[in-house]
């Protein structure tokens, strides 16, 4: 296998290069904020689960059991748009390692990183549906148009 040495098939590697790393500031930025919303699901769960330990045994206690399962699919759903963003980090990664090959090495890995490109946008954008139905879940709970009854005059 022959590397270049020339500073211009290098420098040229490299600009090819750079073009995906904005995709992984996004993912990164993606991971974030699904890492912050997994954070507040389990931060109400454990609150719910106090409730039902410190509850009588006589009471049902059906609504906080209802939440409580809307909180493990909320999960569900940011854990598997984590994975994907995961997924999809590591794809633009192989992405950038091909496309700064194949400009610097004898290796014809342009159709790899092609693939490997377009399979990371895939995944990207299977996790924006992931986010996008959790953050609906999340805002179906809440009560529009009623006012609490302890609300200042």
């Amino acid at each position: 296998m022959f590397f270049a040495t020339d500073l211009q098939s290098v420098s040229h590697g490299i600009q090819l290069a750079v073009a995906p790393v904005f995709l992984l500031t996004a993912v990164a930025g993606m991971i974030g904020t699904a890492a912050g919303r997994l954070a507040r699901i389990i931060d109400r769960a454990r609150v719910l689960e106090a409730q039902v330990d410190k509850s009588p045994k006589s009471d049902p206690m059906t609504l906080t059991f209802k939440e409580l399962k809307l909180l493990r699919q909320r999960g569900a759903l940011v854990n598997s748009c984590i994975a994907l963003l995961t997924f999809c980090g590591i794809m633009i990664g192989l992405t950038i390692m091909a496309l700064f090959l194949g400009e610097t090495a004898e290796i014809n890995v342009f159709r790899l990183a092609s693939i490997l490109f377009l399979l990371g946008v895939t995944l990207f954008l299977l996790a924006l549906l992931c986010f996008f139905v959790e953050t609906v879940m999340a805002t179906r709970v809440l009560k529009f148009g009623h006012t609490s009854p302890k609300t200042p005059a």
